[in-house]
């Protein structure tokens, strides 16, 4: 299995999107040796792609991965430019998606995404929370229908909001790591 880790806070200390993708991997590789791809996308620069040729580098890693974590902070009710930009580089007509008469049909289907979304305050309905329905969309654009987010809200409002935001986080988690092995045991025992 191999586990495709973005991260894409500007806070490389104190990230609380990077402490949950990092627990994310941990949890799923449960000290395997399953090869784990990590990129910090605010140290690197987007991936030059060119659409028309179906080359994209970011693209064959992220159809290479089994497990897709996904670092989502928060930030002016969306996601952080160097996120969409890597979305946008994943996204490839006849690659990962392609065009019909009935609309889009998703090329990427049979992995899994996790998202780790923080966000400083709580933030909830269609006006001020892009970030949820907006990543959803997006990966069901490619066909991927296996999509939990991991929520961590109000966690600059105190240390005890930030505490209790991590703990319920860490125990989604838990549940989500051990159906994703479940899942892959059951696969290799096939």
């Amino acid at each position: 299995m191999t586990i495709l880790h973005i991260d894409s806070s500007i806070q490389t200390e104190g990230s609380v999107s990077r402490a949950l993708t990092a627990a994310i991997v941990a949890a799923v590789a449960d000290g395997s040796d399953e090869p784990v791809i990590h990129h910090d996308l605010t140290s690197e620069e987007p991936a030059a792609i060119n659409p028309r040729a179906g080359d994209s580098p970011a693209a064959d890693e992220f159809l290479a991965a089994d497990v897709v974590v996904i670092g989502a902070p928060m930030y002016n009710l969306s996601v952080p430019a160097r996120l969409k930009a890597w979305l946008d580089s994943i996204s490839i007509p006849r690659k990962t998606f392609r065009y019909t008469e009935k609309g889009p049909e998703g090329l990427a289907g049979g992995r899994k995404v996790v998202v780790a979304y923080a966000s400083g305050g709580f933030h909830h309905g269609p006006e001020e929370d892009f970030v949820d329905p907006y990543l959803r969309s997006f990966f069901r654009l490619l066909g991927i229908k296996d999509i939990d987010v991991v929520r961590a809200e109000g966690v600059n409002i105190s240390d005890e909001h930030r505490a209790r935001a991590m703990q319920a986080a860490n125990a989604e988690i838990a549940g989500i790591a051990a159906r994703i092995r479940a899942e892959r045991r059951q696969t290799v025992d096939a």
